[in-house]
């Protein structure tokens, strides 16, 4: 696998909450020379690249992030606001407490609140793998398919721990046909990379990609 093959599967990704408008551009600029699949940058930055770069580079971001217990309502506005502002995609977290309470229905009817809202752009679904069960997961793989989204997504990259492969395995048994799949943080080598793209996954979501395939050390996603 090329580098380059490697790179149109990433969101390159900066989400830290001290992230400047110097390095923001610093993303954007290394998302268009190694033509990336994305950015993945704060909702707040996301009119101010639109209107530097235009339709040069595809815009991601991210919907209740990172702990996911925003109400469906302020979701839907925050998708309404960034689609506004000029994102191509949105990768939201689901309430986890929804989760935790078994209320599978209710999870679901916010994943179809949010790709209504979202219309023809992606729709991405954080589920924060590393705080849930197994059977959790599964019921999960169903509420994203049932919600119509377009990817499910391991993690925010901000819990207790990132992407793991056996989740990616996991999901591709349980997904419906039009789901696709999105691996975040724990990606630390260059081998990583080409793993979970190889077991399944369609994006990446990572801060590090360039530096893994220069072979340095990751950085934090």
């Amino acid at each position: 696998m090329t580098n380059q093959e490697i790179l149109s599967h990433v969101d390159h990704t900066l989400l830290k909450a001290v992230s400047t408008w110097d390095e923001i551009q610093k993303i954007c600029e290394e998302a268009l020379e190694n033509h990336t699949a994305s950015v993945c940058v704060p909702p707040s930055y996301i009119k101010r690249i639109a209107d530097t770069y235009g339709n040069k580079i595809n815009i991601c971001t991210v919907i209740g992030f990172p702990l996911g217990y925003n109400t469906t309502a302020v979701k839907v506005f925050e998708v309404q606001q960034a689609i506004a502002d000029g994102a191509g995609e949105v990768d939201m977290v689901v309430n986890i407490g929804d989760v935790k309470n078994g209320d599978f229905d209710k999870v679901t009817k916010e994943i179809e609140a949010l790709k209504k809202a979202a219309g023809d752009h992606v729709l991405k679904v954080i589920i924060e793998t590393c705080y849930l069960t197994e059977e959790e997961k599964i019921r999960l793989c169903q509420c994203v398919t049932d919600g119509g989204a377009d990817y499910i997504k391991t993690s925010t990259g901000f819990g207790t721990a990132g992407a793991k492969i056996e989740d990616v395995r996991l999901f591709k048994q349980y997904i419906g046909p039009n789901v696709k799949i999105k691996a975040a943080g724990g990606v630390k080598t260059k081998a990583d990379l080409e793993l979970f793209l190889e077991e399944g996954c369609d994006r990446i979501g990572t801060s590090s990609a360039l530096m893994l395939l220069k072979g340095e050390a990751a950085g934090q996603y």
